[in-house]
């Protein structure tokens, strides 16, 4: 599998996640406040204890958690949230998946449908798409002058990751779906900090889009990841600051 995020320049990966922190935090909180629904005890509810693990990679602080958590209970009433895919495709043909969450299915798709085919792209059907992809869990930790990539691997080995991959100045370990919240607390008990903690989706292979493609589907995703409903957009792409990074 070769190298899903390329931390080639963490500072500026810091950066740029703080220009738009506000909006992510909106959207992790959201996602806390779904999966605390019910049991919001993250002892004793492993995918809320997994989203917390994702807010604080973002380094969102634990006050705006704490709100999101008592939201389930108070703010969300009785709005239902449904977990929603959608797939399709960009222009050139690019494979994208988009993750949601919402309380008004046909806002959502229409908001979506409308998104992409503003931008030459098409809404497509279940299973349309996702066969080129693999789900995976992703911890990605800093490579530091402390933490040495043997040592690295063998933490990643005996807490039952599928997969290390040693980037410039990160390690990425792999895990599958259900490993992932055993994984991640197995990491957490070693006092390791992370970068990204969560499930996503890898393509399997990606496309390179001519110059004025791409520049089409940068703001598709852009518009797509603006919309309050959306919590994750994945494609198989690739983006001019990974081919930079290799």
């Amino acid at each position: 599998m070769s190298g899903h995020s390329k931390w080639h320049n963490i500072q500026a990966k810091k950066g740029k996640a703080d220009a738009a922190r506000g909006k992510l935090f909106t959207k992790i909180g959201r996602e806390i406040a779904v999966a605390a629904k019910g049991n919001p005890n993250p002892a004793t509810n492993s995918k809320l204890a997994d989203v917390i693990a994702k807010a604080k990679a973002a380094n969102m602080p634990n006050d705006n958690i704490e709100r999101s958590i008592k939201r389930a209970a108070g703010e969300l009433g009785d709005r239902e949230f449904k977990e929603l895919t959608y797939e399709g495709y960009g222009v050139g043909g690019a494979a994208v998946i988009i993750s949601t969450l919402t309380d008004n299915n046909n806002r959502t798709a229409g908001d979506i449908r409308a998104i992409m085919s503003k931008h030459g792209g098409t809404l497509g059907t279940t299973g349309s798409v996702s066969y080129m992809f693999e789900n995976k869990g992703l911890i990605v930790i800093e490579r530091t002058a402390s933490l040495s990539e043997d040592e690295m691997f063998e933490i990643a080995i005996d807490a039952g990751a599928e997969e290390i991959v040693t980037q410039e100045d990160a390690y990425e370990i792999y895990t599958t779906p259900a490993a992932f919240s055993e994984v991640r607390k197995y990491l957490e008990g070693k006092g390791l900090e992370f970068l990204q903690a969560e499930l996503t989706m890898i393509p399997q292979n990606k496309i390179v889009l001519p110059e004025e493609k791409l520049e089409t589907f940068r703001k598709m995703l852009d518009k797509l990841e603006e919309n309050d409903d959306v919590q994750d957009v994945y494609h198989n792409v690739e983006l001019p600051e990974e081919e930079e990074e290799e």
